[in-house]
Parts: structure tokens; sequence; C-alpha cells
């Protein structure tokens, strides 16, 4: 069965179809400058969950990374309601803003979480996020709500989302070699997991 599909073709169709399930809080991870914003707006509109975690510590506008209180002000003047906003402004990369992410959703007693990245982004953040939650053997739900109507070529001040999917891909990688994210194997067996979740 799909034999004519490697583990990391099948893992890319899982995330980019996810499906959506009320959750308990939309995860927006900084960078790519506002581009994510609209995205986890709509989720919050559309009572997907109640409230939005910004995550994301860096502040670096030449590489996209705004700071967390630019991005709670445009949610803000885009009629979020300011006590639906959660800050987690401590993380300096994907792996620190899985650990603490993980670590909230644990204080809380989240079940089932919304990331929201850029398209190129999605496939690495679910990984790191996922191999946190498999280290820690909870049953915690991720769900993959990538930003996806984002151009691929246009040359933005912080590169082409086109090469930084290549770089995504080699970095995942690397960061497998050093048990920082989860294998392809592991997530598809995940999805089956998360399917059978109510």
């Amino acid at each position: 069965m799909f034999l004519i599909m490697t583990f990391q073709e099948l893992f890319i169709v899982l995330v980019s179809n996810d499906m959506l399930k009320k959750s308990d809080a939309i995860i927006l991870l900084e960078g790519d400058g506002f581009f994510r914003i609209d995205k986890a707006l709509e989720l919050y509109l559309q009572k997907w969950a109640s409230f939005i975690v910004i995550s994301g510590g860096i502040q670096n506008l030449d590489k996209g990374s705004f700071p967390a209180a630019q991005l709670y002000e445009a949610l803000v003047k885009k009629n979020v309601n300011d006590s639906d906003i959660i800050i987690e402004d401590m993380s300096l990369n994907t792996r620190e803003q899985a650990e603490n992410i993980i670590k909230l959703s644990q204080e809380n007693g989240w079940k089932r979480i919304i990331i929201v990245a850029s398209h190129y982004h999605q496939y690495r953040a679910f990984l790191t996020f996922l191999k946190v939650v498999l280290d820690k053997k909870i049953d915690l739900e991720i769900i993959n709500a990538a930003v996806s109507d984002l151009a691929w070529f246009e040359n933005l001040k912080w590169g082409v989302r086109f090469e930084l999917l290549k770089e995504e891909f080699e970095k995942i990688k690397k960061y497998k070699k050093v048990g920082h994210v989860a294998t392809f194997q592991e997530a598809i067996n995940y999805f089956k997991w998360k399917e059978l979740q109510i």
C-alpha cells in the first residue's frame, strides 16, 4: 500500500490536509511578519478555540520575527478580546516554543491545540511539537492550520518562501539526528491515533 509514496510524502499530505476540531487554544507562531495573523483571527472568529497564544520572543524585523506586543496589538485592532490573548515570549526557537506551549497546555489542562504557522514552516513546527508530546507521553492533540494562501516566490525581506521550504526540510533532517523532531513514521502513527479521538 502506498509503495510509490515515501513516508515524507505521506506526511506532507496529512499535515496539509489536517481536519479542524474544536480546540482549547490557537497557537500563533511568531515569524513571517504579520502574515499569520489573519489565519489565527479566522479560527478565533469561527470559534474553533477561545484563546490565541502568541508564541515567540525573537525580535528581528529583517528575519520576519516581529515582537509579540505588535502581534498582540494587531489582533486587538481586529476585535480579538485582549483577555483571550496569551503571550508566550520566552521562546527563542521552535524547540523552545514547543516545550513552553506544551507546558502551558499541561498547566491549563488543554487537550487539543491548533498550530498556526506559514505553509513552509508548518511541517517542521508540527514535528517539533509532536516530539515534545511523544517524549512527555501525554495525550495532547495537535491540529495543523497552516497559512496556505501565501506567495511562494515573492522576494520578502526575510527570503523567498519556496527557498525557505527547502531549508525547513534540511533542518528536519538535521534535527532528527539530535532528537529534536519526530520522524515521519511517528507523525503518521500520531495522525491515526488523533483521528480516533473524540
